[in-house]
């Protein structure tokens, strides 16, 4: 299998563990999987149900999207993202605009 095909998963889940400093043990107290299921998750042996993932990557502190190779940065754009933007939904399309210019505006005058 080529690296281009190769399945992400398995070195994605053990980087997010080893750079939270996270032993499987530990892991597997915070999320309810077997360490055993951990280990197999990390050699590439099994893959984790959907529910598994999500108790993962909620754990580690980072996306689903990046635990399966859609991305390549843990958190897309920092922690508090998904309460930030979990009604976006219902705003209207002007009001969106503004959001996105009022964040803009934050992240600016944050820079100076």
């Amino acid at each position: 299998m080529s690296d281009e095909t190769r399945d992400p998963f398995p070195d994605r889940l053990r980087a997010a563990r080893d750079s939270r400093g996270v032993s499987q043990t530990e892991l597997s107290k915070r999320t309810g999987i077997t360490p055993s299921s951990l280990s197999h998750f990390e050699s590439g042996a099994r893959k984790p149900s959907f529910d598994n993932l999500r108790r993962l990557a909620t754990a580690l502190e980072v996306t689903t999207d990046y635990l399966v190779g859609r991305v390549d940065t843990p958190n897309l754009v920092g922690a508090g993202v998904d309460e930030l933007f979990r009604d976006a939904h219902n705003l209207s399309g002007r009001d969106l605009e503004l959001t996105k210019d009022f964040i803009a505006m934050l992240a600016s005058r944050n820079k100076k």
